[in-house]
């Protein structure tokens, strides 16, 4: 990492927990390791981005609808879909710090470094043997790639390695009324079961007919024993998920239509293009015939937004022969080859899963800007969020100009009439300069100021975030302005 993308990072988290962005949990008290609050911006920005991609799913599309699964399920269904014998991390010690890390983790780093010294063939060859041994389960030579590539202890400095071991992600629980007899639930690793056990009750009750997706935005726990790089890899993170159900043999087609909408959906927002890539898996799930990674380059790197995946029928098949619940569905219409129905069949998958988190810090990185404005007559600067207008937490700021003559109970009567519409705050405090850099730091795209010739004309002298421009329009058509700007067919349309 260079040292201008390492410290726009530290900028960036530094700026998240001073303005009300992002806080350490349990903060007080020391912290809780890997997992932190969402401040008062922060959860406007974060539930914008959720109205973004709910809108951009449900929304505009006729057969996809949403649901709101529990968090706890039934422990038989992480049975069904493999985490509770295989959802687990392969596993490294160094018995001179106590430290645990993750094999694979410590190996991208090196490959990380290969490349960073301009050895592209060593970082080739180490991937590849990687990749190799991820496949295989070869956790022993995922120890042996450790020590021929002689990967140290970034804290003890030694390679006193113990073996690689696989250890479980999930969080266990007890549920009942006495610990005894209790049983074991989990605190879901992932959102996607919840839609795969709730797929008949959607398809019967909304009379669904393939195609059809069903979306879900929640919460997911893992118990993560490497945690780094702030709101990347947490223990309590969200996911914005939809699984789209298809008939065998249109998977392929349908995996790259939406492979292509998703990364749309995020180049909408402005980002730079060359800032996404994707990254084809190497390695697939044992129920996948595809798998795809939306990258972003991060300060540290690219590293995964979004997955899109074929996960063919295995989640409905090991429901159905877990649960003993039939999970096919009938399909009526014609087989152009057979000339026959289609008949009944479980259906395949496709999903595309967007971590919420991760989405967040990327659009925090993505709008973060320090602005040099010196001139010649004196020194200044200003550090802004050119969040697109759609996502900024607060939509408009209003100020009087002074704090008497009737201006803040103008400015109040002006911000009546927009509070229903729009997210707005009311300022009176220091001097306009200074409520303008405060809303800059926010991302507020509109500062309005209420001045002496507002009561006699009904104007206000509007500002733009992004151009510093401001301009003289009637309160009457504020609403307007900031609704054109605000609006989400700036994004759908």
């Amino acid at each position: 990492m260079s040292k201008s993308t390492d410290e726009l990072f530290k900028n960036v988290i530094s700026h998240a927990k001073e303005y009300g962005f992002v806080f350490q949990s349990s903060e007080i008290y020391d912290g809780l390791s890997a997992v932190y609050d969402y401040g008062q911006f922060g959860s406007e920005l974060k539930n914008n981005i959720k109205t973004y991609w709910w809108k951009a799913m449900v929304q505009m599309h006729e057969n996809i609808v949403g649901i709101d699964s529990a968090i706890f399920m039934h422990p038989k269904i992480w049975k069904a879909s493999g985490h509770v014998d295989g959802f687990s991390d392969p596993m490294i010690d160094n018995k001179d710090s106590k430290k645990r890390y993750r094999a694979d983790q410590l190996l991208e780093d090196k490959i990380a470094r290969y490349d960073k010294d301009g050895k592209t063939d060593k970082a080739e060859e180490l991937q590849i043997e990687m990749d190799t041994a991820l496949k295989n389960e070869d956790l022993a030579r995922l120890k042996e790639l450790i020590l021929e590539h002689e990967i140290a202890d970034p804290v003890s400095g030694t390679r006193n390695w113990t073996d690689v071991r696989q250890f479980n992600l999930m969080f266990s629980t007890q549920m009942g009324a006495v610990a005894d007899d209790a049983d074991v639930v989990y605190l879901r690793p992932e959102t996607a079961q919840g839609i795969f056990v709730n797929y008949l009750n959607v398809q019967k009750s909304g009379r669904m007919k393939i195609p059809f997706g069903i979306a879900q935005i929640g919460k997911a726990f893992r118990n993560e024993v490497i945690a780094r790089q702030f709101i990347i890899r947490m223990r309590e993170f969200e996911q914005m998920e939809m699984q789209y159900f298809v008939r065998p043999g249109t998977q392929k087609e349908w995996f790259n239509k939406w492979k292509e909408t998703r990364l749309k959906w995020h180049l909408a927002l402005g980002t730079d293009a060359a800032k996404y890539r994707y990254h084809e898996h190497t390695k697939l799930a044992h129920y996948a015939d595809a798998a795809y990674d939306i990258e972003f380059d991060f300060p540290f790197g690219f590293k995964e937004v979004e997955g899109i995946h074929s996960r063919t029928d295995f989640d409905l098949s090991q429901h159905q022969k877990f649960s003993g619940k039939k999970m096919q569905y009938f399909d009526p219409e014609i087989d152009q080859a057979t000339e026959k129905p289609y008949g009944n069949y479980i259906p395949y998958v496709i999903e595309t899963s967007i971590g919420l988190d991760r989405m967040f810090l990327l659009t925090m990185i993505n709008a973060f800007e320090e602005e040099d404005l010196s001139t010649e007559e004196k020194q200044d600067s200003r550090t802004v969020l050119k969040l697109h207008p759609c996502l900024a937490p607060v939509k408009a700021a209003i100020f009087p100009l002074i704090k008497k003559d009737g201006l803040p109970e103008k400015a109040r009567e002006i911000m009546d009439k927009l509070k229903l519409d729009f997210n707005l705050q009311y300022e009176e405090k220091d001097a306009i300069g200074k409520r303008y850099r405060r809303q800059d730091a926010i991302g507020t795209p509109f500062c309005i100021t209420v001045d002496h010739q507002t009561l006699e004309d009904d104007t206000v002298t509007i500002r733009y975030r992004d151009t510093m421009q401001q301009e003289r329009v009637n309160a009457a058509d504020l609403e307007k302005i900031i609704g054109d700007q605000v609006s989400w067919k700036n994004l759908l349309g």
